[in-house]
């Protein structure tokens, strides 16, 4: 037992003049290099604020300065590690082409996160559609909800959401309608209607809702002449988001206004005559 304490108080002894030794050769150099990774971590961030405050009076997009503000900090940080482990003794150059070569492959690995971050830089800054704005694209509409460097997010009437990759948006062909939209209504009105008392009715009608644009004017005229009907189309122009409600205020507002005129809105109809034949 004795024997058994005697060796380990030895090896006690052993590690703390191992210890000693050891901070004595390199504790100098450990300091320093977390010395120098702590001054990096706090001009990185420093850095990071000023950048940003800069760019926000420059009005770039938000995904546009987040990612030159965390390349600026990434550079300063991978510059004060390089320096730390310089300053331990580690060689450099194998680190740095060892991190080339890693690099590489993980680029190969991520060619389509890659691509998508590539394309979300020309979306932000070519601007093909902004945030707000209504589009259709690849078979898929709504209005645009976040661009980010990734995915591009729209939103449907219905508050569904859809993610599309950004690489899958450039190159396509897009349809952007703004953040206003036209909507097509089409009424029929009998033949024998005044047109002109039929017309001021609607008009009247446009002019006071307050979902219609008054710019760019509502279009209203006859469109076509059905068999059983004239019929009216009526063109005005409302906000992306009061598309569907304004739709259906403006049918049942019309409906309602041509009823109280007794304007007759035809349904489909045939007329039949029978021939007596006499034999």
């Amino acid at each position: 037992m004795n024997e058994q304490t005697s060796q380990l108080q030895a090896q006690a002894s052993q590690f703390q003049e191992n210890a000693v030794a050891f901070l004595k050769a390199y504790g100098g150099r450990i300091f320093a290099a977390l010395l120098i990774l702590a001054i990096g971590f706090v001009l990185g961030h420093w850095l990071g604020k000023l950048l940003q405050r800069a760019l926000e009076r420059r009005h770039l997009e938000p995904p546009v300065r987040m990612l030159i503000i965390r390349v600026v900090r990434l550079i300063i940080l991978a510059f004060a590690l390089v320096v730390a482990a310089q300053n331990l003794g580690v060689e450099v150059m194998p680190l740095v082409a060892g991190i080339g070569v890693a690099g590489v492959g993980l680029g190969l690995a991520m060619q389509g996160v890659l691509s998508n971050v590539v394309a979300g830089l020309t979306i932000i800054f070519t601007r093909p559609f902004r945030v707000g704005e209504y589009i259709d694209l690849l078979g898929e509409e709504g209005q645009v909800a976040t661009i980010d460097l990734f995915s591009t997010t729209l939103t449907h009437p219905d508050r569904s959401r859809v993610v599309i990759p950004n690489r899958k948006v450039v190159g396509e062909i897009l349809h952007n309608y703004g953040t206003i939209r036209q909507l097509d209504l089409t009424v029929g009105v009998a033949y024998d209607t005044n047109l002109t008392e039929a017309l001021a009715a609607v008009r009247d009608i446009l002019n006071h809702h307050p979902a219609v644009l008054k710019d760019p004017a509502p279009f209203l005229g006859v469109t076509t002449l059905d068999d059983s009907a004239v019929k009216l189309a009526v063109k005005p122009w409302v906000a992306v988001d009061q598309y569907l409600s304004a739709q259906v205020e403006l049918y049942q507002a019309i409906v309602e206004r041509f009823r109280a005129a007794r304007v007759q809105i035809p349904f489909p109809q045939r007329e039949i005559r029978m021939l007596n034949r006499l034999p």
